[in-house]
């Protein structure tokens, strides 16, 4: 289905080409002065130069021929050259059923569907979630709901830290605690116990006990360094171990980002692309990219317009080991060879650009991806507090996840308990689902790229532009179409008339701008889009609400036709809400 925009701009195309003007200048936008007019057209301004003509002779003779569209209630040529346009409330209203009947509420599926892969979440293991893995989190899963929406194929890939000397520690730590387990007999050949020798609580209490030590202990780093080189040489014990950890942390983690609502396909890890790290050397060395430096393995990535310095990416240490950066580039190897993207999103803090600019110009350069293949790096930037310093605790520490989560639902439940009555189990449940969307809106109705602070009052106030604001709204309308039916008639779409009011109008102008969202959205990887027309929809709702008797009214007509605007304002809204990886409850 067409967005309104083209086909508006279809009319103005073809009155230009009427009035002997190129149809290019037929470009019809969003007027910028509302106050005025609804869409404009200054394609007149631009074709005065070519025709050398002045721009209100061409406006006026283009506004002649648009005032025989169906598509125009009113048409008005301005000084200099401006074409002001109001839309027709039959042609919108018929638009508006024809979102209704779509199926799709008039979004089209990509004709060439892609191969994406999103990168995001990032958590280490055997460490607990904290705010700093919220906004890949929630951003990485607007994306990929987004562009799965538009039609493509998306993989969302965790991509967990399980490699490096932090595994070296924790072995460390557990072989000094429990040193008869047979993981650390270098001559067991007997079948290690499936079940791990510690539960989740310990292991997240094992890590930072061996890192601080580690500091300030070098025998026992020097032990943890030893025990990272034998695990990554594929001693037996020290694998299993490895299995024990990865099983143990990734049940937590799904069951932490489950309270998020967020879902991966893939639960790899760095050490999934280890195996690819040594044929990959071997070709850059082979085809001439990589050159030893300072006794480490790196590849020049600079290029002749590079404004600022741009280091050369680094492989292998002078000891052998690898880097993220290696392990970075074996995971693109692994990903071409397994599902030939198209694209690869790579979801993370905005810091990391320099290190993402080496990494895709090395991938280019040494012909690890397909020349076809997009590699984007989709940097945020930091949550913080209202200190404007990075989110903290009130003693300075850095957040769990959980216990951010378990905050916001408790504010939550105050404020609904405080409002309404309503039983603790029903009203816990609410809390969470009102709770998420207040921490998912809040942080994706900011532009990725930018800081924001957390304000978890602002967050879950039920007014101004929040998550809760848009789930009162559409539990609003919920609640007029149950009430609706409550008297025996059934609430149906596909029944949109021309607009009545000035705010009915309002209300299907927005409706019909969603299309044009959802694309935008997708294009940009920009999930803050979707939150600012919601809002604007939501505004326009509660507007023609206010303004409106819809259950009031002895005029049956009018009624049915209000309440087939409202079934699409709920689909619109609810699959907007669910693109951005929240819901609604039936009441708050």
């Amino acid at each position: 289905m067409k967005k309104m925009l083209e086909l508006l701009s279809a009319e103005a195309a073809s009155a230009f080409r009427a009035a002997g003007y190129d149809e290019k200048y037929g470009r019809v936008t969003l007027s910028n002065r509302p106050d005025l007019c609804e869409y404009q057209c200054n394609g007149a301004m631009a074709a005065a130069k070519e025709y050398h003509k002045a721009p209100i002779m061409i406006a006026q003779a283009v506004a002649e021929e648009l005032g025989r569209s169906e598509a125009f209630e009113d048409v008005q040529a301005v000084n200099p050259g401006f074409i002001n346009l109001k839309v027709n409330e039959s042609f919108l209203s018929d638009y508006l059923g024809g979102m209704e009947r779509d199926g799709r509420l008039g979004c089209e599926k990509a004709e060439n569907p892609k191969t994406i892969v999103i990168d995001y979440g990032g958590p280490n293991v055997a460490k607990p979630l904290h705010v700093g893995h919220l906004r890949s989190a929630i951003i990485g899963e607007s994306v990929k709901r987004i562009a799965r929406f538009a039609g493509h194929k998306v993989i969302g890939d965790v991509h967990l830290g399980d490699w490096g000397l932090q595994m070296g520690l924790i072995i460390t730590e557990l072989r000094e605690r429990k040193p008869q387990l047979p993981y650390f007999d270098g001559q067991y050949e007997g079948e290690y116990p499936a079940e791990a020798p510690f539960t989740i609580a310990e292991l997240e209490e094992i890590y930072p006990t061996a890192s601080a030590r580690s500091k300030e202990d070098a025998d026992y780093k020097e032990a943890a360094m030893q025990a990272t080189y034998e695990l990554q040489h594929g001693r037996r014990g020290y694998q299993t171990l490895l299995s024990h950890i990865l099983n143990v942390s990734v049940t937590d983690l799904k069951r932490n980002y489950a309270n998020l609502n967020v879902e991966f396909d893939l639960w790899k890890g760095e050490s999934d692309a280890q195996p690819y790290i040594p044929d990959m050397v071997q070709k850059m060395k082979d085809d001439g990219f990589a050159y030893v430096s300072d006794n480490a393995l790196v590849v020049d990535v600079k290029e002749e317009t590079d404004t600022k310095e741009v280091p050369p990416c680094m492989l292998l240490k002078s000891d052998g080991a690898s880097l993220y950066t290696t392990t970075d580039l074996a995971t693109i190897v692994e990903r071409m060879k397994l599902y030939h993207p198209d694209e690869i999103i790579y979801v993370v803090d905005k810091r990391q650009e320099m290190h993402f600019v080496q990494v895709f110009r090395c991938a280019r350069k040494c012909g690890l991806v397909d020349e076809g293949t997009e590699l984007k790096f989709l940097g945020f930037g930091t949550m913080n507090g209202k200190d404007g310093k990075p989110f903290k605790t009130r003693e300075g520490g850095v957040m769990r996840l959980e216990y951010l989560l378990k905050d916001i639902n408790e504010e939550m439940l105050k404020k609904i308990q405080a409002s309404r009555p309503m039983e603790t189990e029903e009203a816990e449940a609410i809390a969470k689902i009102v709770g998420l969307s207040a921490v998912k809106y809040g942080d994706l109705s900011n532009q990725a790229s930018k800081d924001y602070i957390f304000d978890v009052d602002r967050f879950t106030s039920s007014e101004g532009n929040t998550g809760p604001y848009i789930l009162y709204t559409i539990v609003r309308i919920k609640s007029i179409l149950r009430k609706y039916e409550e008297t025996g008639r059934q609430a149906a779409a596909g029944n949109v008339a021309p607009a009545r009011s000035a705010s009915e109008k309002g209300l299907q102008m927005e409706l019909a701008k969603f299309n044009g969202v959802v694309e935008a959205a997708y294009e940009e990887s920009a999930p803050h889009k979707l939150c600012a027309y919601i809002y604007d929809l939501a505004n326009a709702f509660n507007k023609f609400y206010h303004e409106t008797k819809i259950l009031g009214t002895e005029d049956e007509e009018a009624q049915a036709a209000w309440i087939s605007l409202l079934c699409l304002t709920r689909s619109v809204l609810e699959t907007c809400i669910d693109l951005l990886g929240f819901e609604a409850p039936e009441k708050m």
